[in-house]
């Protein structure tokens, strides 16, 4: 048998982005793969809780 390492997935950075002004307000690290985010965050800029969405820089 041969020794093996198990390869580890490595959290990403990604940013949450305001749908309504495309601000980057917030930064996430996550593990990669499956769906992109979609949360309702506060926005500064708006000043109310608006949707944001993941993107990569």
């Amino acid at each position: 048998m041969a020794g093996g390492k198990k390869s580890k997935k490595k959290a990403e950075t990604v940013y949450l982005v305001c749908e309504e002004c495309g601000d980057y307000n917030y930064i996430v690290r996550r593990k990669p793969g499956g769906e992109k985010l979609k949360i309702s965050k506060f926005c500064r800029k708006m000043k109310k809780h608006t949707t944001h969405i993941e993107k990569k820089k």
